[in-house]
């Protein structure tokens, strides 16, 4: 019989890169926690239409990558594709918006797109967002880049480029989707087949195309900047300077639109240029209009998302991470030193130290083998004689010193022990 394999788009996160991402969530968790956001979390599917209106209807992502079900209710459901829509529904139907000031939350869990695998991207994939609820200031917009910044400068990213572009509010891109059109009409049929349909669904999705031809045709066209309204234009004007005030660089990307209806004003995107052709490991905007589109009352945010896939290629690129630490490699042999090894190991990591048990039930000599390679600090060890005598022998590994004690009297030992430890770990 064949085995069993995961779908395509789809992947095992092993032992060995799960740390990668333990030390994402870990930094985002702590500085996230300094500027005071709170977690949320959000069913991992929701109805079908809370995407339909709040994505947009006409995007690919709700066109062709959701993955969109009936249950047995005939109720349309469907794999969240992305964090904000969730979020957003969850802060109208909770009435989060009724406490008063600024909600500041995040997020951190998979989303489902179909879409061509590729390195960094996957039909199911992770993210980490915030959302910025209540506020129209463009500190809003300004502090939440540099939170993302912090983020990935932390983990130890250097070669970062933020893209930024404004595409204003809805009377502004009206203005400029006539204005593209109208230049986009007499090149309609050397666009790309994708551009060609989006041109009277969702022209300004045609910036965002990668096909060449139509790259050079767009070397001419409208710029969004040009087609600001002086209001939006001030704001767009502060955001860059509240950037430079907190000395991040960034270049204006008039072509940068972002995937997604809901979009308003400020848009950017965080890149790397290790990842090649997939740069993007960060990204956001404004989307005043969202709350109220999904029935709630007129409120003002921003907010962005990280892709994990992409940002852990880049971890393992830039550092290898240390083994886990184990304190003490537990060898037994014969049942009642097996019996009495089980409860020592245990009392042991209740005492706070990490404890692995070879349960392998082998030879010494196999287990021995197995405690060098664990890189443990001591090696623990119990046979018949220990059993009958309630003794441990505990064998430091660096040195090969060993010494027999009781086992009552391990865990009185165990600040000596932890200096000791200690010291080894300042050593390394």
């Amino acid at each position: 019989m064949a085995a069993i394999q995961a779908l395509r788009g789809t992947r095992d996160i092993l032992p060995a890169e799960i740390r990668y991402w333990q030390q994402v969530e870990a930094v985002a968790r702590d500085i996230l926690g300094k500027a005071t956001y709170q977690e949320i979390r959000t069913p991992t599917f929701e109805p079908t239409a809370l995407f339909e209106r709040g994505i947009g209807e006409a995007t690919d992502v709700v066109g062709k990558e959701m993955y969109t079900f009936k249950d047995r209710g005939d109720r349309s459901l469907t794999l969240r594709p992305e964090g904000t829509a969730g979020v957003v529904r969850s802060f109208i139907e909770h009435g989060l918006g009724t406490q008063g000031g600024v909600q500041r939350l995040w997020y951190c869990g998979p989303m489902f797109r179909y879409e061509r695998p590729q390195a960094g991207r996957q039909r199911q994939f992770h993210q980490i967002g915030v959302e910025v609820l209540g506020s129209p200031s463009a500190r809003a917009d300004a502090e939440a880049i540099a939170i993302a910044t912090d983020i990935l400068k932390t983990l130890g990213l250097k070669t970062l480029e933020l893209n930024l572009n404004s595409i204003g509010d809805a009377s502004d891109r009206d203005r400029f989707r006539a204005a593209l059109i109208d230049y986009l009409t007499p090149f309609k049929d050397k666009l790309d087949a994708d551009s060609q349909d989006r041109l009277t669904r969702n022209p300004l999705r045609i910036l965002d195309s990668k096909d060449e031809g139509t790259q050079k045709i767009l070397d001419q066209a409208p710029s969004i900047l040009d087609h600001l309204s002086p209001e939006s234009q001030a704001r767009f004007e502060q955001v860059q300077s509240l950037l430079s005030a907190l000395n991040i660089p960034y270049t204006l990307n008039p072509r940068l639109v972002r995937g997604l209806d809901y979009y308003t004003h400020t848009v950017f995107e965080l890149q790397s240029q290790d990842l090649g052709a997939q740069a993007t490991v960060c990204a956001g905007g404004r989307y005043d209009g969202l709350v109220q589109e999904l029935g709630g009352a007129a409120t003002p945010a921003v907010g962005w998302a990280i892709g994990m896939e992409r940002l852990v290629i880049l971890l393992q690129q830039l550092q290898s991470l240390p083994e886990p630490a184990i304190d003490f490699y537990m060898v037994s042999k014969g049942e009642p030193a097996e019996a009495q090894a089980l409860v020592l190991a245990q009392t042991l990591r209740q005492a706070g130290f990490t404890v692995e048990l070879d349960m392998s039930g082998s030879a010494f000599g196999k287990q021995f083998k197995r405690a060098d390679r664990s890189h443990a600090a001591a090696c623990l060890i119990l046979g018949d004689t220990e059993a009958e005598t309630q003794t441990v022998q505990l064998k430091w590994l660096d040195t090969g010193d060993q010494t027999a004690i009781a086992q009552a009297d391990l865990l009185t030992m165990s600040d000596a022990l932890q200096t000791r430890l200690n010291s080894r770990t300042r050593e390394a």
